[in-house]
């Protein structure tokens, strides 16, 4: 039996633009970096792209009925830059702004709640020819986009996101290259990172100036949450270490106005952190409304026995390249991810202890698997009771915090459908929807009916 939460916990689903929208290049939308990422050969796992992904842009109602049927309270999207201010900057583009109109609307009128997220990775590929996140002008032009959404879609939506998971955004984009736009240069990774931490404060300055006084503003992060793979002191240290290097690049300079001592000692060997100007830290530490948790697993830590330190094998967060993950032998997901639910538990009770008073949402937790279609009695079907599994004990996870005393406003599953996921392409599928790439056919799976029936007797309290 799941459990049951308050009538004002927001139970909703999660998708990303690039990853579901399609459109790549109409109505006046411009490249995003993720549009010339996936034409590198190799760089998309199944050699599949985003130009047509779930067709979502073509299909906007059915989904948006999907939603409804699915008994959403809430919906969480992220706008595509490049499909409302194509240049990056400047001129913008209504056609890119008349689909999200359409969108919110469509979500009000069957009674869901819009969750916007302003940034999730697709920067407009003109803004990359000006050197992307390394460049510190692109804060501002993120701000400036930032104001657009909120003076056009501000009188009916109160959810607003700055960024999604800026870790992936810095690290992968520019630390491993592993996402767009593939650059590998681990001190890169450290300027983006700050640069995407100046956008999200000046963002979160202009939505105030444009929102009403009720407006919710969030940033989302996907922290890491190592644990010690032994009682040994130095594995403590390594996942000490960890935390700091992973979280405190985001948690700190947004939450606290400053970047600990320990973080550029840490990561000395690949920055002088030079790019810190005077005044960026006030800038970026703004007030918020909430903190957004994208969470789906965690992982055992351990000191490397060698001592070496290599930034790579650590996906490229510099600092912790002499610690390496330990196989404990737990249920896995398709994406190889180690079934923790006792993870977020402690990192949502740890946040609280951290932050009181802060409420906190779950913005995406969700699970891979490799589900196949069958037909019984000639309707087709994709039983994925593992899926089902995974999120009630999840969802336990986040109800047992919040005995604690943590606030959590709502849980939202990755993802709605099954969708373009990033590097790995169409191999991957998190959907409660089963995605046809041939039909754009959706699919109910068996964890769709079972999240529309907790979503349903949530809703009947």
């Amino acid at each position: 039996m799941t459990r049951q939460f308050s009538d004002d916990f927001l139970v909703g689903a999660a998708t990303a633009a690039y990853q579901i929208e399609g459109a790549w290049n109409e109505d006046g939308k411009s490249p995003s970096i993720w549009d010339r990422f996936v034409k590198r050969r190799g760089a998309i796992a199944d050699g599949t792209d985003g130009r047509v992904a779930c067709d979502h842009y073509h299909r906007l109602d059915d989904d948006i009925r999907i939603m409804a049927d699915l008994g959403l309270d809430a919906y969480r999207f992220s706008t595509a830059w490049s499909r409302v201010i194509p240049n990056g900057v400047g001129d913008v583009n209504e056609a890119g702004l008349d689909f999200y109109d359409r969108l919110v609307d469509g979500l009000l009128a069957h009674d869901i709640k819009p969750v916007l997220t302003l940034y999730h990775w697709d920067l407009p590929a003109v803004l990359a020819d000006r050197g992307g996140w390394l460049n510190r002008d692109v804060a501002q032009y993120f701000a400036e986009y930032a104001h657009v959404m909120a003076e056009r879609l501000g009188d009916r939506v109160k959810y607003w996101t700055t960024l999604n998971e800026p870790w992936c955004a810095s690290f992968l984009g520019y630390g491993t290259g592993e996402h767009a736009p593939g650059i590998q240069d681990p001190g890169a990774a450290l300027q983006a990172a700050h640069h995407l931490s100046l956008a999200h404060g000046l963002g979160v300055q202009a939505l105030r100036s444009a929102l009403p006084d009720s407006a919710q503003i969030s940033v989302v992060l996907n922290l890491a949450t190592p644990y010690p793979s032994s009682d040994a002191p130095e594995d403590a240290a390594a996942v000490h270490r960890r935390k700091v290097v992973a979280n405190d690049v985001f948690l700190s300079p947004m939450l606290e106005g400053e970047y600990p001592d320990e973080l550029k000692e840490l990561t000395s060997a690949y920055s002088d952190w030079s790019f810190v100007h005077e005044g960026d830290l006030e800038t970026i530490c703004q007030p918020i409304d909430a903190l957004g948790i994208n969470y789906y697993s965690s992982v055992a830590v351990a000191q490397r026995p060698d001592g070496r330190d290599d930034a790579a094998d650590r996906g490229c967060v510099p600092g912790t390249g002499d610690t390496m993950d330990v196989d404990k032998h737990l249920p896995v997901s398709d994406m190889g991810w180690p079934v923790t639910p006792q993870g977020l538990t402690d990192l949502l009770i740890e946040l609280g202890h951290r932050f009181p008073g802060l409420p906190l949402m779950i913005t995406e937790n969700g699970m891979a698997l490799r589900d196949q279609v069958v037909v019984e009695n000639g309707v087709e079907r994709v039983h994925d009771q593992e899926r089902i599994d995974y999120l009630s004990v999840h969802l336990e996870a986040v109800g047992k915090a919040m005995d604690a005393g943590v606030p959590v406003l709502g849980y939202f599953v990755w993802s709605l459908l099954d969708n373009f996921e990033w590097a790995l392409g169409c191999s991957k599928r998190f959907g409660l929807l089963y995605t046809d790439y041939t039909t754009q056919q959706r699919i109910w799976k068996d964890s769709a009916f079972w999240y529309r029936d907790f979503a349903m007797s949530h809703m009947a309290q």
